[in-house]
């Protein structure tokens, strides 16, 4: 078997242009767009990098998406001033703030203090709540990544064995409740189960196996079922070569579908956040 590769980079153009259309629409209807700001704390070459392939994302869907820097050595305090600042700015529809974030800054008590209405990246508690009770529309914008790939297999997955390979606050756990929706059959794998040496015969068995590890090919080949449907979260830089979680030709040589890396879950996942925002905007604006 020779998996069929699923095109996160198509999928991306995909999506940007429904996006696009739906920025358009609410334009048309309200006179505005939604408006997103980027909480970013001190200045580093990944923030850069991220933030400008975030802001290229939504100026190509026609969101206005902006920039608030604060100094490496801000308060806490400092930090949940500026959030409640912008709940309170009726003219921003969501936040984020970047990460990683300097020592002494709480990331999760900041993202907590975001309106619910506001967090675009719905990793505060009040959208995690709302996820596992299947009642929100903001979800992370990584695991919305790996199901809308996972969706794009055209495989009805109601009923089969899903193996989730990691327990992220992020990713993994996200990730259970999502596929729990869609009526998959969950198995949660973690360091403990790698230790125990269960791992292997877990993925031998799943019907489809999302991978978020950060540890480089570390899910074989030879343990995909034939026939699987592959989805790989990790982004790992070996040798100046960015590789994922799972030993990939090995793996495509069985599965039936497969993500690369890169080219897979990554593209998708900056234009969910842009979904996110567009999200947030409607329930402001009471539009459907």
């Amino acid at each position: 078997m020779s998996a069929t590769i699923l095109d996160g980079r198509a999928l991306s153009k995909e999506l940007t242009a429904q996006l696009k259309a739906e920025v358009a629409r609410l334009k048309a209807a309200t006179g505005k767009v939604p408006r997103c700001v980027n909480i970013v704390i001190g200045q580093d070459a990944s923030a850069a990098s991220y933030g400008k392939s975030q802001k290229r994302a939504a100026e190509e869907i026609g969101i206005d998406y902006q920039f608030t820097y604060l100094a490496h050595h801000v308060s806490q305090k400092e930090l949940l001033d500026q959030i409640k600042f912008l709940n309170e700015d009726p003219e921003v529809n969501g936040v984020m703030i970047h990460k990683p974030v300097p020592e002494g800054i709480d990331f999760q008590q900041a993202v907590n203090a975001l309106a619910p209405e506001k967090d675009i990246e719905g990793m505060g508690t009040g959208n995690l709540g709302r996820l596992f009770l299947g009642k929100t529309p903001i979800i992370p914008c990584t695991p919305a990544s790996a199901m809308a790939l996972l969706a794009l297999s055209g495989v009805d997955i109601a009923g089969k064995d899903a193996v989730v390979v990691g327990r992220s606050e992020i990713v993994g756990k996200p990730l259970v409740f999502l596929l729990l929706e869609k009526n998959a059959t969950v198995t949660v794998c973690h360091s403990g189960t790698h230790r125990a040496g269960r791992l292997e015969s877990h993925v031998r068995s799943a019907d489809i196996v999302i991978v978020a590890m950060g540890k480089p090919a570390f899910i074989k080949g030879a343990w995909v079922k034939e026939g699987a449907i592959v989805i790989d979260v990790g982004i790992n830089n070996v040798n100046g070569k960015i590789t994922g979680d799972v030993e990939f030709d090995a793996a495509a040589a069985r599965a039936a579908f497969i993500t690369p890396v890169p080219g897979g879950v990554g593209p998708v996942t900056a234009v969910m956040l842009m979904k996110n925002a567009i999200e947030t905007f409607k329930q402001q604006a009471g539009r459907p």
